[in-house]
């Protein structure tokens, strides 16, 4: 027995080797079996139509965790096929930051076309004998944001080529364009606001004061008082600066100039035939755009041009039929697109979004207040498709993390 024993011990360890063999055969293979699995899964998710792998990539960006103490909404419309390619929270409300910008220059070239001229006139009333105008003279103000000292020498020279040498009379600043609000409402006291005087020389408030200076210095002798007047009807005009839609707009949206902005929003509030415009008036002509768009406008809030105030209430829904508005009238496009930045090449956004598939091809608008970041404009995809995009970030600790954020979806916009 003890025998028979030992040879039944001696197989049983002859076995041990073939079966520990086979235990690993099976666990080997179960692994590759797993990643076979894992694999096609990522096949299958490559394999996807451009439009399905383009919501899942975008699903996996919104599902960061820097969104569970932030809002986020975002929509993508291709405006190639005419339909929604993406939408999250788009009807939520959120502060546009200088987003806002987009929705004011739209407005303002659709109200009042690309041609439109930012006015600053001067102009006269009295005689002149002897070298000498005994009258007053008017500096009317148009709400030229661009206004500088060339334009100001303008002034000195058409005084010189009437033979004036002495100015006897009053000199006044007609500022009666708009109110005499100098700061929007919901602006904050310590950001750095623009003055909004619709009659400016270097983005300062001291027109008169520098057009007396600069008469002096051509020789001219000022006996005058200084004030403010408006223009009388029977006032002759001797000299007449502007810039150009184009030229503001250009600064207004490239360099994102919060000054351009509003000057632009009170070019909409006179365009409603009001002295003095106010921002109501503004408010209004941008309301009436929205409900042509087809969506209420009592559902938003509208508060200046420029997005300096925490006032303004939109949605990305709201943002993105305003540029599918732009993108289908082309005396829109003509001058809204060459205004915005361009993706590592000018603006705001000279220094992002520098990649292959973003370079030069990503134009829009940025927006920047403390907590929000948000980004909205156009590019075109891999496949040839024009694409609108709107993604507005708010409640955000740092808003670096915010631009990151938009630039991988306009990378995944883009890429191939």
């Amino acid at each position: 027995m003890r025998k028979i024993f030992w040879i039944l011990v001696m197989q049983l360890v002859a076995l041990l080797p073939c079966m520990a063999q086979d235990v690993a055969d099976t666990d080997e293979a179960s692994v590759e079996a797993d990643s076979a699995a894992i694999d096609t899964a990522r096949s299958g998710m490559s394999m996807l139509p451009w439009p399905q792998s383009l919501r899942h990539n975008l699903d996996r960006l919104a599902a960061s965790s820097m969104f569970a103490t932030s809002q986020l909404a975002m929509m993508v419309y291709d405006l190639s096929a005419d339909s929604v390619l993406y939408a999250l929270n788009e009807r939520q409300l959120m502060r546009p930051a200088s987003t806002m910008k987009l929705i004011t220059a739209i407005t303002a070239i659709d109200k009042l076309g690309g041609s439109y001229q930012f006015n600053t006139d001067l102009c006269y009333t009295g005689k002149v004998e002897q070298n000498t105008l005994n009258g007053n003279i008017y500096c009317v103000g148009g709400f030229d944001p661009r206004f500088n000292s060339d334009d100001m020498r303008a002034f000195v020279e058409a005084i010189r080529k009437m033979g004036v040498d002495t100015i006897r009379g009053n000199i006044y600043a007609d500022k009666s364009m708009k109110d005499d609000n100098l700061y929007g409402e919901g602006w904050c006291w310590d950001d750095d606001n623009p003055v909004l005087s619709p009659l400016l020389v270097s983005r300062k408030d001291a027109f008169v004061g520098r057009f007396v200076d600069m008469l002096r210095e051509a020789g001219i002798v000022v006996d005058a008082s200084l004030g403010e007047a408006r223009k009388p009807s029977d006032a002759f005009c001797i000299c007449h600066r502007f810039h150009t839609m184009d030229q503001v707009l250009l600064r207004m949206l490239k360099d994102s100039d919060n000054l351009y902005a509003e000057a632009m929003f009170y070019q909409l509030a006179a365009s409603s035939g009001n002295r003095p415009a106010t921002a109501k008036d503004a408010r209004s002509v941008v309301r009436h755009l929205v409900t042509k768009l087809g969506l209420r406008a009592d559902g938003y809030a509208f508060a200046d041009g420029s997005g300096l105030s925490l006032y303004n209430y939109v949605s990305a829904e709201l943002e993105m039929a305003m540029l599918k508005y732009a993108y289908r009238n082309n005396n829109i496009m003509l001058h809204l697109r060459p205004s915005l930045p361009i993706a590592a090449t000018d603006g705001t956004l000279r220094h992002r979004m520098s990649g292959p598939f973003t370079n030069g091809n990503v134009v829009a608008k940025t927006g920047t207040l403390t907590g929000i970041s948000s980004l909205a404009g156009y590019c075109k995809s891999a496949n040839g498709h024009d694409l609108a995009f709107v993604i507005l970030n708010q409640g955000l600790r740092h808003t670096r993390n915010g631009r990151a954020f938009q630039d991988k979806v306009c990378q995944e916009l883009c890429r191939p």
